[in-house]
């Protein structure tokens, strides 16, 4: 069994659930999670721990600010009660808003704004997921929440899709931002494309297809050659580097007397990283070790 990260670039069509699993398979290990999960419909950064890395999870979500870019399309004249061209219709009035309306519209959607997530959203309502309520009919009543919208542009027009590009905060519904958009230029509309190209400081760049992976593995090839190192991700949490000794000591709940500032570690045995701990006045005590 393998631990690290899998940087996947996850096409349109697939849930990110079943893009990990076919890859755990691979891996000949059943322990995986994802960070942030893409709906079916979008495609692009997934980042996926494989094996003891998925204990880095939590400390992956909360380092640095957990910015996040997409590149999203819609087209307007249009709604589906999924906000997205994977739904059902519901109204259609054919009204395309102009260029400058919109491009003037942006600027009120960026800094720290509520938002109304879709109803077709993982949210909880009533200690269900929203989508669940809302495919079995039910009234769902979804209460607006504080998100952060950095930046906000439009790219252009390419037939009937309107491109924008957004880097958002945690939290932040593409889907949403599309039909608020719409309604503050008197206008409905659907998304047609939502592309992840960053998330929680994993790029595009670093990311590998399933087909490319699934052709590596169908001809011998060792995917491994793929993997990040479990500590990919916490670039910001500072190295403390130990001998073998105190390493041993440490993986079995040892202190270790290290000094230096309070606050994570990265806990290194020579190259190999060894877990997570937290140094408090001086003493290194673990926090999470793999």
């Amino acid at each position: 069994m393998r631990d690290g990260w899998i940087i996947l670039d996850k096409d349109s069509g697939l849930f990110s659930r079943t893009a990990g699993g076919r890859i755990a398979r691979m891996l000949g290990t059943k322990k995986f999670g994802h960070i942030g999960t893409l709906d079916p419909m979008a495609s692009g950064v997934l980042p996926i721990a494989f094996g003891a890395a998925t204990k880095m999870i939590p400390f992956v979500e909360d380092a640095g600010a957990p910015v996040k870019e997409y590149l999203f399309s819609m087209q307007f004249g249009f709604e589906t009660d999924t906000l997205d061209i994977t739904g059902r219709e519901l109204r259609r009035d054919n009204i395309v808003p102009t260029t400058r309306d919109v491009v003037n519209a942006l600027a009120r959607f960026v800094g720290h704004i509520m938002q109304t997530p879709p109803i077709y959203s993982a949210v909880h309502v009533d200690g269900r997921r929203a989508y669940e309520l809302a495919r079995r009919g039910a009234v769902v009543d979804i209460k607006p929440r504080p998100i952060d919208i950095f930046a906000l542009e439009f790219m252009g027009a390419h037939g009937v899709s309107w491109h924008f590009r957004v880097r958002c905060g945690r939290g932040t519904y593409v889907r949403a931002l599309a039909r608020d958009i719409a309604a503050a230029v008197g206008c409905i509309a659907t998304v047609d494309m939502i592309r992840r190209v960053e998330t929680n400081g994993f790029n595009i760049k670093n990311a590998v297809k399933l087909d490319f992976l699934e052709n590596l593995f169908n001809n011998g090839g060792d995917i491994g050659q793929c993997l990040m190192e479990p500590d990919f991700g916490l670039g910001d949490i500072p190295v403390c580097n130990l001998g073998d000794k105190d390493a041993d000591f440490y993986i079995n709940g040892g202190f270790i007397n290290v000094g230096g500032d309070n606050g994570l570690r990265r806990v290194k045995m020579g190259e190999k990283f060894i877990g997570i701990g937290c140094v408090t006045d001086g003493v290194l005590r673990p926090k999470r070790t793999i």
